[in-house]
């Protein structure tokens, strides 16, 4: 496997994250912004957080999928969300855990998240970058 998930010692330990992937494969894919729409471009749940969180991930799959990797091969994902507030926390969060069930993911990679104040369209609620790397 390229990819090896750590938490330094004495660092804060946070629930199913982890700090820093380790990455020894060759081949690197850089997933460009993924924003809630389906393969239409119509934008999934409009006004959800959650939803749009979930639907992210789903074009994370694919897009992962084409270029020959998993989410075991991801070591950061970036999160841009418009309108940040620390309540929207919780929202965020069910998009996470309902993607991680629909998509049986195990892995937790390094993730930033950014708050912003618009993203390129006004009804879109987050976008995440990816990076993996892969040794296949």
């Amino acid at each position: 496997m390229a990819v090896a998930l750590i938490n330094p010692d004495g660092h804060v330990v946070v629930p199913d994250y982890h700090h820093v992937a380790v990455a020894t494969g060759g081949k690197q894919i850089h997933i460009a912004g993924q924003v809630a729409w389906d393969g239409n471009g119509t934008l999934v749940a409009p006004g959800d957080l959650t939803g749009q969180v979930a639907q992210v991930y789903r074009n994370v799959a694919k897009a992962l999928a084409a270029a020959g990797a998993t989410f075991a091969d991801v070591v950061r994902f970036t999160w841009y969300a418009a309108g940040w507030r620390r309540e929207m926390y919780d929202a965020f969060r069910a998009g996470v855990e309902q993607a991680v069930k629909e998509l049986d993911i195990t892995t937790a990679p390094p993730a930033a998240l950014i708050g912003v104040e618009i993203l390129f369209d006004p009804e879109i609620l987050v976008e995440a970058e990816v990076t993996a790397v892969v040794d296949r």
